[in-house]
């Protein structure tokens, strides 16, 4: 089969969060399994453009409401990623180093739809399905059957997966105009509480709907920002698939961002001299159990519950573990988490921002990773500790549900809690300094988790299966 995936990431092009891990490494698997698998994104000004050679495949131009606009896309010349990458370059829209955040968002990722719409009309076949990701991209699988222009590819099939249903990518009907003439009987299809929502509309339009994981597709149809009713009328064509993990990304016998490498047998000395590099780089005590938290600091990610569990831990379990928190997101909780290194110094610190490498040493450092989460379609973090043998402290919600067994539980991994509220991740955290003081079960759940598969192969199938229904 031949797939093409369109999404606003894909790492390492560009990455904002796991969506970007999903679609840099699900094509690849799908390769491997004797498919054809390619990616389509915009051109942002990132590093990877500038450090790989590209050839111009094609030349269009379409419109955007009453503008005209030019649209370029570019190949990746040595299938570098596994894949044929394509980039789509809109200047003036697409042109820029970061992916999210603009004024013109709304602008950026519909011109960006419709160039993508318009290119593969032009193609000399046409691919077996179309695979589309969130709301930037949700309006493919309209434009596909309802824009006059683009009618003759209204029978092949679309999918459409939802990493985050929270971002839906509103637009006021006065913005109607930007998409490409269609058929003004299909509004509906647009339409959600009175605003075209692009990612509605995919949920209605493409052929069949993918969540990240079985337990989020169960919480959307009560938990999913004003779509539970949408989700509820559309269950026949959602199915939930887990997502997997880039075992060849991911792996600390060979991470590249790692100078201390390790396997399942070494796991105890190769961990411990990770967390000697992090305990002296940010001032931390080698003989207590380190906790980290590596994210965005947002509502969902419960990142402003941070600075008091962390605190109350340290005041009511006594000053027995340290806390390490690499992210960035709301400027409030930043300032917070940056003010509290002063008085908690020796047993505390941050990083405010994104650094790739930094990430990596701390999934193969730390003793406990800490995901409160109030949504969690999936979880990538919790994935990536397991297979460096550090143990997930986390809410039970969404993809953390399918993947962390409690400790309690027979062959359990992990700590569970089931409220993102303070004193349940204080709890939470005093049952972790509890297992990290009994070294012979903690050395035992290390190597568990090590050998736990969350590798794509299974995943990578189910997608297959799930296309070829619809053939």
């Amino acid at each position: 089969m031949e797939i093409l995936h369109v999404s606003a990431e894909c790492y390492p092009v560009a990455k904002a969060g796991g969506l970007g891990d999903v679609v840099g490494a699900l094509p690849k698997y799908q390769n491997l399994l004797g498919h054809v698998a390619k990616v389509v994104m915009p051109m942002y000004r990132t590093k990877f453009l500038y450090t790989n050679d590209w050839e111009v495949v094609h030349k269009g131009g379409s419109s955007l409401g009453y503008s005209w606009f030019e649209y370029t896309v570019i190949k990746e010349k040595n299938n570098k990623l596994g894949f044929d990458l394509y980039l789509i370059d809109i200047n003036g829209l697409l042109d820029r180093e970061k992916v999210y955040g603009y004024d013109d968002d709304t602008e950026r990722f519909t011109s960006f739809q419709i160039a993508v719409v318009d290119w593969l009309a032009q193609w000399q076949h046409k691919p077996d399905v179309v695979h589309v990701h969130d709301h930037h991209t949700g309006l493919i699988p309209f434009m596909m059957q309802h824009c006059y222009a683009y009618h003759h590819l209204k029978n092949i099939p679309s999918v459409i997966t939802i990493h985050n249903a929270q971002y839906q990518g509103w637009m006021g009907w006065d913005k109607a105009h930007y998409i490409p003439t269609w058929d003004g009987w299909k509004w509906g299809q647009l339409d959600w509480q009175d605003a075209i929502n692009p990612l509605a509309s995919g949920i209605k339009c493409a052929w069949k709907v993918t969540t990240v994981s079985r337990s989020y597709l169960d919480e959307l149809k009560y938990m999913s920002n004003g779509l539970e009713d949408l989700f509820e009328f559309e269950k026949g064509k959602c199915s939930g698939i887990l997502n997997g993990i880039d075992t060849a990304v991911w792996d600390p016998q060979t991470d590249s961002y790692l100078d201390n490498h390790y396997t399942v047998a070494t796991a105890a000395a190769g961990k411990l001299a990770n967390k000697e590099i992090l305990c002296k780089q940010f001032n931390l005590a080698i003989d207590k159990p380190l906790i980290v938290f590596i994210g965005r600091l947002v509502g969902e990610k419960a990142a402003d519950l941070l600075p008091q569990a962390i605190g109350d831990s340290l005041y009511y379990i006594g000053q027995k573990m340290n806390f390490l928190v690499l992210g960035s997101g709301e400027p409030a909780v930043e300032q917070q988490l940056e003010s509290m290194r002063g008085s908690l110094m020796g047993y505390y610190n941050s990083q405010i921002g994104y650094n790739e490498k930094l990430s990596h040493h701390m999934y193969a450092g730390a003793d406990f990773l800490l995901m409160p989460s109030r949504v969690e379609p999936c979880g990538l973090n919790q994935m990536y500790a397991m297979r460096y043998g550090t143990v997930p402290i986390v809410r039970r919600t969404g993809g953390l549900r399918d993947t962390v067994k409690d400790i309690g539980e027979i062959n359990g991994y992990g700590v569970c809690f089931n409220n993102a509220a303070v004193g349940e991740i204080t709890n939470a955290i005093y049952r972790a300094v509890t297992l990290y003081e009994d070294a012979k079960k903690m050395q035992a759940i290390t190597e568990q988790l090590m050998n736990l598969d969350f590798s794509w192969e299974t995943s990578a199938q189910q997608y297959i299966e799930v296309y070829q229904s619809l053939r």
